[in-house]
């Protein structure tokens, strides 16, 4: 559902007959998720096992670095020339030009490597795959959408190139190492993330993650958390002062400032759009086992 496939959805629930029950399901239950949820369901109930707080995969070893921009790639390289033989990676992007640029530029530096995306051929995303699982390379390069539910049980790196917006996708792309069974070894992955000064409005959550997971929190990421909170503390405050002297600030209808109507489900003739079917009953799963279910 939050990957854009929701008119698909609609069509099933409009073709389909309307006492069924149906289970939806979650690695995580972030509050976008429950909306869309919410309007697929009446009254449901929810299972879960575990804490709905975001958590990471506590055998992954996490670090942090604080770089700019430009330094990324000579970054990777460096990690690159320092993998066993038997390593595998999957470097996380947040383009799909940048999956195909830094694959590129891999390959230019005779390091042999693949990419998945979501403009790629399913036949070129399955070569990609197979090739990562059988060892012909050991490098992957791919964006969120396209490694979703990949099952590659031996990844022992994960490099986030470029964070993510969203800290559940951390969480996901940091779950695909760490999955090696009867290891004795303490961390049995290993995740690493390059973090810009574009990424200050994510250092608090993330921060949160690493403490939770008994990570090293490094102290620049914690003044970025810092500056980030004290410019929100300023908006705030500067926004407030303004409607206190009558200015218009945000009124609650998509008005902000006098900048004009926004509506944030983009119909900007303002009326709803139709509403979806709701299920007259459905189980919704959280990971692990999280379980939502209406009658």
């Amino acid at each position: 559902l939050d990957m854009g496939f929701e008119p698909q959805i609609i069509k099933i629930l409009l073709d389909i007959r309307p006492d069924r029950q149906t289970i939806m399901t979650s690695a995580t239950w972030p509050e976008d998720v429950r909306r869309i949820a919410a309007r697929y369901m009446r009254n449901p109930i929810q299972i879960y096992v575990g804490t709905l707080d975001l958590t990471a995969v506590h055998s992954v070893r996490q670090e942090i670095e604080i770089v700019k921009e430009e330094e990324k790639f000579d970054l990777l390289l460096d990690f690159v020339g320092r993998m066993d033989s038997e390593d595998k990676m999957i470097v996380f992007v947040d383009r799909k030009s940048s999956a195909d640029a830094v694959a590129s530029e891999l390959i230019r530096k005779h390091i042999s490597c693949q990419s998945i995306h979501g403009d790629r051929e399913q036949s070129d995303r399955e070569q990609a795959l197979e090739d990562l699982k059988l060892g012909t390379v050991n490098i992957l390069i791919a964006t969120d959408v396209a490694s979703r539910g990949l099952d590659i049980q031996d990844i022992t790196v994960v490099f986030n190139y470029d964070l993510p917006k969203s800290m559940e996708d951390y969480v996901h792309r940091v779950g695909r190492t760490g999955q090696i069974f009867n290891c004795s070894e303490l961390f049995l992955g290993y995740a690493i993330s390059l973090v810009t000064r574009e990424n200050w409005g994510s250092a608090g959550r993330l921060i949160k993650i690493l403490e939770e997971a008994g990570q090293n929190v490094p102290g620049e990421l914690r003044q970025m958390a810092e500056r980030f909170q004290t410019m929100q503390e300023r908006k705030r405050e500067f926004n407030g002062g303004r409607n206190h002297y009558g200015n218009r600030g945000n009124d609650g209808d998509g008005r902000f400032f006098g900048l004009g109507s926004i509506n944030p489900r983009g119909n900007q003739n303002g009326r709803d759009r139709e509403k979806p079917p709701v299920m007259n009953s459905g189980i919704y799963i959280f990971k692990p086992c999280f379980i939502s279910f209406s009658f």
